[in-house]
């Protein structure tokens, strides 16, 4: 089997197979920016003191994080379409699309993440913080924006970017909806010219050396906030 590598094939097919790598990519920069955003908020929500509100955002954050992301992309791609359909009356379900389907899954399984992640952030803020800004007259959001969320961000960014190595590496699941992201590309390569271990042996490769540099570079980052603090 390792004899009858055929390592060309690689070469061969590069330019079809990176260009998934470069949908991988822009799926994550999007589900990340998105996931933080919306994550923030939630987290705000669970810190509020309206009960209300804490709880339903508690509620979001646990459903999404007790269930398997596939079965999020599979509710999301074949069940959404046919809860609108029934409550719009619609002749046939509405098209959603694969691709807009992985979009939003991500951006709403990812906030559950993100989160937790700056609820934490807020909560090692000390109170002083809080207090400081609202004795010099800020009322609460703007005490959030500008003093609490800003050095809770930087408090939390080592663990939010490796948030987004390991949603980089979810994001390969999105070829089960044939979507031709990364791992998609080199399946369909692989499924075309019988070429299975060379595709998948690259996409390992690619993977490790991605996921590797990137951890590095946190590990660096965190460093450096550790040694700011």
């Amino acid at each position: 089997m390792i004899g009858d590598l055929d390592l060309g094939e690689i070469g061969r097919t590069l330019p079809y197979v990176m260009a998934g790598l470069q949908y991988t990519v822009q799926i994550t920069i999007v589900a990340a920016i998105g996931g933080t955003i919306f994550g923030t908020l939630l987290a705000m929500a669970r810190l509020s003191a309206f009960k209300p509100v804490a709880l339903v955002a508690a509620g979001y954050v646990n459903l999404m994080r007790s269930i398997p992301l596939l079965l999020v992309i599979f509710w999301f791609y074949f069940l959404v379409p046919v809860i609108l359909q029934s409550l719009t009356g619609a002749d046939r379900p509405p098209q959603i699309g694969a691709e807009r389907s992985a979009y939003i899954t991500f951006i709403l399984f990812e906030a559950a993440y993100f989160c937790e992640i700056m609820r934490a952030g807020i909560q090692s803020i000390p109170r002083g913080q809080g207090g400081a800004a609202f004795a010099l007259g800020l009322g609460y959001w703007p005490a959030m924006r500008l003093v609490i969320l800003p050095q809770a961000f930087r408090n939390m960014l080592p663990v939010l970017l490796t948030q987004t190595i390991i949603l980089f590496q979810d994001v390969s699941l999105v070829s089960l909806l044939n979507v031709t992201d990364f791992v998609g590309a080199a399946t369909k390569v692989a499924q075309r010219d019988g070429r299975v271990v060379e595709m998948y042996l690259f996409v390992a490769i690619v993977y490790l050396a991605l996921c590797s540099a990137l951890s590095f570079g946190v590990r660096r980052l965190q460093a450096k906030i550790a040694i700011i603090r």
